[in-house]
Parts: C-alpha cells; structure tokens; sequence
C-alpha cells in the first residue's frame, strides 16, 4: 500500500468510527467544505450544513455497524482517488429491525491542504429485500 492509500484508508477507518458511534461532529471532521453525501432514494446532501444535516437524520433513524473493507484506492489525479468499499449491518430504531446490507458504494477523496477528506460519497443497497429506513428530504 502506497502512503495515498494509507492515508485514505485511515480516512476510511475514522469514518467507520464515526458511523458506528453515529458521531456526526466525528464524520464531519472527514468531509471536505463542500462535500456531497449521495445515499439511495434521497436527495444528494451539497456542503457542510446539508451534510450534517443528513447524517443527523441517519444517527436518529439507524444504528450503523459498521466495517470498511477497502478493495482499492484508485489515483484520478494527484490530489483526487476513489475508494469503493463495504458491507455494513444497520438497525431501525423506530423498530428494532435490522440485519446486514450489501452495498455498492464509491467514495471520492480530495487532498485538502494537505489532508485526505471525504468530496463525495454515494451508495445503492444490492439486497433484494430493500430496506428504506429513511429519507432525507
């Protein structure tokens, strides 16, 4: 593993961190200023405050168990990689239900003065019995 990919995986690491304790200050700490957070049947999150905003909503909807297992991290440019990774278990608060996801997810990392963050992340679960455990309008 070269020192990008490191670097971005330490990124993906925190992050799973941050979900699986669904620390919002913690995510928000990995987005870049004008990140945009894509999840499935919601309108895309564009910048800080939307992005905070959605994660609020998923910390009050879901439970995240999560762990990022990083196939690769891709170089687009020098200050630019995509990394598609995971499989996360998630539980509905509002029910108690729950059960793993299966996921197609990409992320896109800037480096931001110096620092990998998170520029978009975007994902569509794979499973046939879909859960639709929030939407963020």
């Amino acid at each position: 593993m070269n020192a990008n990919e490191k670097a971005v995986a330490d990124v993906l690491t925190k992050y799973e961190a941050a979900l699986n304790q669904s620390d919002t200050e913690a995510v928000m700490k990995l987005y870049a200023d004008d990140g945009v957070f894509m999840p499935q049947n919601s309108p895309s999150s564009v910048g800080a405050d939307a992005v905070r905003k959605a994660y609020e909503t998923v910390f009050k909807t879901i439970k995240l168990t999560v762990k990022f297992n990083v196939a690769e991290v891709v170089g687009m440019a020098p200050d630019w990689v995509f990394a598609p990774p995971i499989q996360p278990d998630v539980k509905v608060h509002a029910t108690g239900a729950g059960g793993p996801e299966a996921n197609q997810e990409l992320f896109v990392f800037q480096k931001v003065d110096g620092a990998w963050k998170i520029a978009r992340y975007c994902f569509a679960t794979t499973n046939h019995h879909e859960h639709r455990f929030f939407r963020m309008t």
